[in-house]
């Protein structure tokens, strides 16, 4: 720029110069030409020397009618603002550093448009002052950008929620602070590492998401995933509901995916709530049912097998029941050993069973509570030992109390495709075993009286 202004107009834009000027004024005319902003010059006497397509474009002028008009005076901007306006520009001759000003030019259709300009001066060869250049746009342009820009940093230092770019290896270029303490690193340490060294399980999930937005672009709705990440204190299961975004490269003349752009929240919290609340309402209504179907048993044992034929849908594979007989337990009921079925009484019954000591029945007996329980390695031998069917792996015996004695125990029983039993399972458990107990003492009571 400083090189073509020092020669004068010789290698302006104008209409006449242009076609003898050289090799040189034709690259600076197509670079010119090429730039997405408008662009001016002025020489030291304030002689319009430079004029791009985009000035063209916004103002309405041509490089033919602009070049050689002396500033802007009475055709781009008012004859009452041209004194002000020009003094603004060309005080950027004498000024290190760049002016930034905003002004309301006139377009050749006479109307008006507010701009904001960058302007700097430009220096000859013997280094004294030579001119000024103006890059200007559209005020609501530049807005834009800068708003594009502040959303860009925002989303990148401050926000809420993850955010994460891949390129098309769906290794991580950029994460912001959220993203990295979500997934348990820093910024600068998780870029371009597989997002399998950070996720244990639910990868392939996240993974088949990203490569389908950079194929097909984003889908229509956030989708929810299950992940499990490895973390120095361990394994930890989150759930992000998840949105993708293509990235496409602006400046191509034909989209070309930079990557995908993957922002997400935590929502394991509010989901394991949802599941709590859909699984108590569930446990609810089948206490609900089981009542009404026990309360049109004859038979007391037949109400308390009810029960526990309706508890065991979504919470266990197996129901035990155990009922005290002198110092040891009897079983009286019990689901199939193999098939799922319905808990029904033990044929022949009162047989005592050899439960060793430390055997949960035992302890939910002693302590008049519940006990939960679940093997280790080798399942098989774990159940057998405790007379239990040989594909339990988690139990939870909960004891059976009525008119302030104990009765029993009912046991339930978790297979290996099943999680272990939790505290609110215990509760859960609890209920079922009070309806139990009161059908047992009921059945003890008519069997006493017969």
């Amino acid at each position: 720029m400083s090189a073509s202004t020092s020669s004068g107009t010789a290698e302006a834009l104008g209409p006449e110069e242009g076609p003898k000027a050289g090799p040189g004024a034709e690259l600076l005319a197509a670079l010119l030409d090429g730039m997405d902003a408008a662009l001016c010059a002025f020489d030291a006497d304030g002689t319009i020397t430079h004029w791009n397509r985009e000035a063209e474009r916004i103002l309405g002028w041509s490089a033919q009618e602009a070049v050689g008009r002396p500033g802007f005076a009475g055709w781009a901007v008012r004859r009452a603002d041209a004194v002000e306006v020009q003094g603004r520009l060309m005080a950027a001759m004498d000024a290190p550093g760049r002016r930034v000003h905003e002004f309301a030019l006139l377009r050749k259709d006479g109307g008006r448009v507010l701009v904001r300009t960058q302007s700097a001066g430009v220096r000859g060869a013997d280094g004294r002052p030579a001119g000024v250049y103006c890059a200007f746009s559209e005020v609501h342009a530049q807005i834009d950008l800068e708003r594009s820009i502040a959303l860009s940093e925002a989303l990148f230092e401050d926000a809420s929620w993850g955010v994460v770019l891949v390129d098309a290896d769906l290794r991580p270029t950029i994460v912001n602070a959220h993203a990295a303490r979500a997934l348990g690193g820093g910024r600068t340490t998780l870029l371009g590492r597989p997002l399998g060294e950070l996720i244990a399980q639910g990868v392939e999930d996240l993974e088949g998401a990203l490569q389908h937005v950079l194929a097909e672009g984003a889908p229509p709705a956030p989708a929810e995933l299950w992940v499990t990440l490895r973390t120095a204190e361990g394994q930890r299961r989150r759930c992000w509901r998840s949105g993708f975004l293509q990235l496409a490269s602006p400046l191509a003349e034909e989209p070309v995916p930079l990557g995908a752009g993957w922002l997400f929240q935590d929502v394991t919290e509010e989901k394991l709530a949802a599941q709590e609340a859909d699984r108590m309402r569930f446990r609810s209504n089948q206490l609900h049912r089981a009542s009404r179907s026990a309360s049109e048993c004859e038979d007391p044992m037949e109400a308390a097998t009810s029960y526990l034929d309706y508890a065991l849908a979504g919470f266990a594979d197996h129901a035990l029941v155990d009922v005290v007989a002198g110092e040891r337990l009897v079983r009286v009921a019990a689901t199939p050993a193999g098939e799922p079925g319905p808990c029904l009484p033990v044929a022949g019954g009162s047989i005592p069973l050899r439960y060793a000591a430390g055997h949960p029945a035992l302890q939910a007996v002693d302590r008049t509570g519940s006990v939960r329980a679940s093997a280790g390695a080798g399942s098989g031998v774990w159940a057998a030992e405790r007379q239990w069917p040989g594909d339990a792996v988690h139990a939870l015996c909960a004891v059976l109390r009525s008119r302030g004695r104990t009765l029993g125990v009912v046991t339930f029983l978790r297979s290996a495709h099943r999680a272990a039993f939790e505290r609110p399972d215990a509760a859960y458990a609890e209920s079922v075993a009070v309806r139990v107990a009161a059908a047992v003492d009921l059945a003890q009571v008519l069997a006493t009286t017969r």
